[in-house]
């Protein structure tokens, strides 16, 4: 019962299938499995090796909710508080992130101003689908049935402060992120 050792694992690979056909025959010839075989080669292999192999070090597998103990001077802790509340995260959160991010060269949205910012573009985008049937039906019929001159500039102007006001969001995130607090932009 060569599978029952203590804490004996799978090991498999994926070849050709003129591979497999020819290690089958190998397998065959030594009247081995091709299991036993594959399990005797690495064997081999690995006492070929030695100590080449024994030298080199796997790091040691990481938890996923691996903890990190960080000690805050009490000015910097009410700062990373603040600044996790008003990301409407618990700080822990909040510095998890901010070290991915940095880590990864990230520039994290957190849910809340992600969603602000998905509602501005669908806002912007049902704006632009108005104003182009209303092109479309004074184009096609010669008149213009609907807002005037007036009210499209209004609307442009409208549209126009919506999009500076999310590109200022942006960055005054992006901002926010790197370092100190953000400053709002007025």
């Amino acid at each position: 019962m060569c599978c029952m050792e203590i804490r004996s694992t799978h090991l498999s690979t994926w070849v050709s299938a003129d591979l497999k056909e020819r290690f089958a025959a190998a397998a065959a010839r030594q009247e081995l499995s091709e299991s036993a075989l594959l399990k005797r080669l690495v064997e081999q292999l690995l006492a070929a090796a030695g100590d080449a192999l024994a030298a080199i070090q796997r790091p040691a597998p990481v938890a996923r909710d691996a903890r990190l103990t960080v000690r805050l001077v009490p000015d910097d802790n009410r700062l990373l508080r603040e600044r996790a509340a008003a990301r409407g995260l618990p700080a822990a959160s909040y510095v998890s992130t901010l070290v991915r991010a940095h880590l990864r060269s990230l520039a994290p949205l957190p849910d809340k101003e992600l969603a602000a910012l998905r509602s501005a573009v669908t806002q912007l985008a049902a704006i632009g689908r108005n104003l182009n049937v209303m092109a479309r039906t004074a184009l096609s019929t010669g008149t213009a049935v609907g807002p005037t001159q007036e009210h499209l500039r209004l609307t442009l102007r409208i549209c126009e402060a919506m999009r500076e006001h999310v590109k200022g969001l942006v960055h005054a995130n992006i901002v926010s992120w790197e370092a100190g607090h953000a400053k709002a932009p007025h």
